[in-house]
């Protein structure tokens, strides 16, 4: 008669009879399930899951539990066992102070530069509690990716300006062409970020406004989600910003990602990764994350489809 034993779908599936069994389980752990019977004969029918090109790996996601699952389903839906392990957690700012401000003279701005989706909802938000609405906004709109574009789009607004790659050089590039001595560019943005854009626009003359839109911080169980994770041996760990690397390095210590494979979202978080001393195995490109499920597939023989 003949027996299929199956492990979790990261371990392994064995066929075979009630005779050998035994010597075939040997070496094996348990948990376990154990079908008897003819409908064993239909497992290469039914096996559709563990056809999946992400079917067997464990993968680690690092973002804030809000934004998890844009990662996270579709990985799932590719056979990849995620673990959560949000290494970020988006807050207000310490002081609405800056932002309440610029709100308040919002049409005195040329630019409205957004570089992520959280600081056109942190943004927006702010706007909400005030006196003022977006009938104020005379402004031109640039984004740095097509999620920050998306969360724009969503308030009904166009978007003027966006890079051809979704990192802060590509987006001083994109503004090139543009006259900027005497423009007034408002920048709501993480309170702690890379200069380059504000230096660089600052430099060609423009009056930039780098106001705090809200903070990310280390949650407070970062740490032991963290070792929850890597005891179950991820294969993989996503980061998809330079602050949720040197989050978790913070949380677990470097030497946890030994032998865990790295995908980064772009090069300023490869960069942040080899700072630490650490190999990245795959890098997103373009820089989103669909981008980063495409590297993690190639690293793994497969090809998604959106």
């Amino acid at each position: 008669m003949a027996v299929r034993w199956a492990t979790r779908p990261d371990q392994q599936t064995i066929v075979g009879t009630l005779e050998d069994l035994p010597a075939k389980l040997a070496a094996m752990k348990p948990p376990a399930t154990i079908v008897i019977g003819e409908v064993v004969a239909l497992r290469e029918t039914f096996n559709w899951f563990e056809r999946l090109p992400l079917f067997g790996r464990r993968i680690i996601v690092t973002r804030d539990r809000r934004q998890a699952a844009e990662l996270a389903e579709p990985l799932e839906a590719l056979g990849a066992e995620v673990l959560l392990v949000p290494v970020i957690e988006i807050r207000e700012p310490a002081d609405s102070g800056p932002l309440d401000r610029a709100i308040a003279c919002l049409d005195s701005y040329d630019w409205l530069i957004f570089t992520s989706a959280n600081g056109v909802r942190h943004f927006v938000d702010r706007l909400d509690r005030s006196a003022s609405d977006l009938r104020s906004l005379r402004a031109k709109i640039c984004a740095i990716g097509p999620a920050t574009r998306a969360a724009v789009e969503a308030l009904h607004l166009k978007v003027d300006k966006m890079p051809q790659e979704y990192v802060a050089e590509s987006l001083v590039e994109a503004f090139a062409s543009e006259k900027l001595e005497g423009r007034r560019i408002l920048l709501p943005r993480a309170a702690v970020a890379r200069d380059l854009v504000p230096v660089e626009l600052s430099r060609r003359g423009a009056q930039v406004d780098v106001v705090e839109a809200y903070r990310t911080v280390l949650p407070d169980d970062a740490a032991v989600k963290s070792r929850e994770a890597l005891a179950r041996k991820p294969q993989w760990i996503a980061f998809t910003s330079s602050s949720t690397v040197n989050n978790f390095i913070q949380a677990a210590g470097k030497q946890a990602l030994a032998d865990v494979k790295i995908a980064s979202i772009g090069p300023i978080t490869s960069a942040t990764v080899r700072d630490h001393g650490l190999k990245v195995d795959a890098e997103a490109k373009p820089h989103t994350t669909a981008g980063l499920i495409d590297a993690l597939l190639s690293k793994s023989g497969g090809q998604a489809e959106y």
